[in-house]
């Protein structure tokens, strides 16, 4: 069976070897032991807190194979960017240029240096062992998450974002940052890309651009590659696009990847669950996929089942499911369908 849950200590193996499989692209989950353990701790600490609104939380999921129980995936949240330290994004803006003397009118698009979605909810460290990339568990993997956020609503701010891998080459060469990060930054895709993911963003402040920068003054597979994705990214896109996600003319300032967001209450997966009680029995499973989870905040569980659900009524598990969620006869279970 494969279950969602918070990440502990023992998964420090396989969060190394998840992180060394990721490469470039996975900036939040770097390939260092000792940080990788440092985002384990500060995980647990955000699980265990008690709070009456967003805070400085990193919330680390992973998705389990029980019959090995090793984690096979990760997936986070982290409550409020920006909080901390700076969170930075480039806003994609039009400037005017016009002369009715010559008959010239010239729509310019810009990039802005931005700090916008400071204090908003930022889903983030999506990954799965490329081996389980099959049977709906990269779905289950990233909506967990909402049913999490849903049964804490207050925990998380009332905007949710998403930056998305920008596009890159065979050969992990961005255009976007080749054609104006290298020109600021001085260094290597890879190298700009572990400092942010171990969090030394000072250098972004000291060496970003501070005025707006004229796209068109960049060449163009450049500026082809603005809001971009990567091609292993473009599943992890649809997905959010069909819980309500969309792209608002944000990208990220390395790689000019999409950042999509939706407000928290409209994500199809928070919007449309409800809770049931539920009955451990004989369970049917000929029915619609839905994610079910508990209602836990530090021993949250979350699994895909196929059930025959009749809203209103009680949710009949099995003693395998009942076990894995970590739920009894009675407690309140929230499910979804999957979609």
């Amino acid at each position: 069976m494969m279950i969602i849950r918070p990440v502990r200590s023992g998964d420090i193996d396989a969060l190394e070897y998840l992180a060394n499989s990721a490469k470039v692209g996975l900036t939040t989950l770097p390939p260092d032991r000792k940080l990788l353990e440092k985002k384990i701790v500060a995980s647990q600490d955000a699980f265990a807190a008690e709070r009456t609104e967003p805070g400085n939380d990193h919330y680390l999921f992973v998705l389990e194979d029980t019959e090995t129980g090793t984690a096979v995936g990760t997936a986070g949240i982290v409550a409020a960017v920006g909080v901390a330290e700076a969170f930075y994004s480039y806003r994609v803006g039009t400037v005017v240029h016009a002369s009715r003397e010559l008959g010239v009118y010239n729509k310019i698009p810009t990039l802005y240096l931005s700090n916008d979605y400071t204090g908003s909810t930022e889903i983030r460290s999506l990954f799965l062992d490329p081996s389980y990339r099959k049977d709906k568990n990269g779905k289950l993997l990233s909506k967990s998450r909402f049913l999490y956020m849903a049964g804490f609503p207050h925990r998380f701010a009332d905007k949710v974002i998403a930056e998305m891998r920008g596009y890159s080459d065979e050969n992990g060469r961005s255009p976007f940052w080749e054609g104006l990060g290298r020109r600021f930054f001085s260094m290597d895709f890879s190298q700009a890309d572990f400092l942010t993911g171990i969090g030394d963003k000072h250098f972004i402040a000291e060496l970003m651009p501070k005025h707006p920068v004229y796209v068109n003054l960049l060449s163009d597979e450049t500026q082809t590659a603005i809001a971009h994705v990567h091609e292993y990214t473009r599943p992890a896109l649809s997905i959010l696009e069909k819980e309500g996600f969309s792209y608002q003319g944000y990208v990220d300032i390395f790689d000019a990847g999409p950042t999509i967001e939706a407000p928290l209450k409209r994500i199809r997966a928070i919007r449309e669950s409800i809770t049931l009680p539920v009955t451990i029995g004989t369970m049917v499973t000929d029915g619609e996929h839905h994610l079910i989870s508990n209602a836990k905040q530090e021993m949250f569980r979350c699994a895909l089942v196929q059930l025959p659900l009749t809203k209103g009524n009680e949710i009949v598990v099995d003693k395998i499911l009942a076990e894995a969620l970590g739920v009894d006869n009675g407690d309140i279970v929230r499910v979804v369908p999957l979609m």
